[in-house]
């Protein structure tokens, strides 16, 4: 059975930080790009970052470039999203879903290619 597994969310004030975990399990992990989305109230779910498990590229949207940091623990088959400089706007259900590399390794990270989902995991950031 494929699990995603995320943890880590939580009530944070802005400027502050958290990590979310990923754990993967069901499926062979290093065939796979993890990546985090995100919905907050009222909005659509957007993407957030990627990394592939195979050769470590990764992505992320701009509203989130130099504020989070994806990773990936192979050996355990997790996925991290370090997170720093929390502002309100992060407030969502933080997502992790996985997709299939492709026969050059690579990835699309998008809401329409991902082949499972996790069940998600809140983040309440206050002003």
């Amino acid at each position: 059975e494929v699990q995603l597994v995320e943890s880590g969310g939580g009530l944070v004030q802005a400027g502050g930080s958290l990590r979310l975990a990923c754990a993967a399990s069901g499926f062979t992990f290093d065939d796979y790009a993890i990546g985090w989305f995100r919905q907050a109230p009222g909005k659509e779910r957007e993407g957030v970052s990627c990394i592939s498990s195979s050769d470590g590229s990764t992505y992320y949207a701009d509203s989130v470039k130099g504020r989070f940091t994806i990773s990936s623990d192979n050996a355990k088959n997790t996925v991290y999203l370090q997170m720093h400089s929390l502002k309100p706007e992060d407030t969502a259900v933080y997502y992790c879903a996985a997709t299939p590399l492709d026969y050059s390794g690579s990835y699309y990270c998008g809401l329409d290619g991902m082949d499972y989902w996790g069940k998600g995991t809140l983040i309440i950031v206050s002003s």
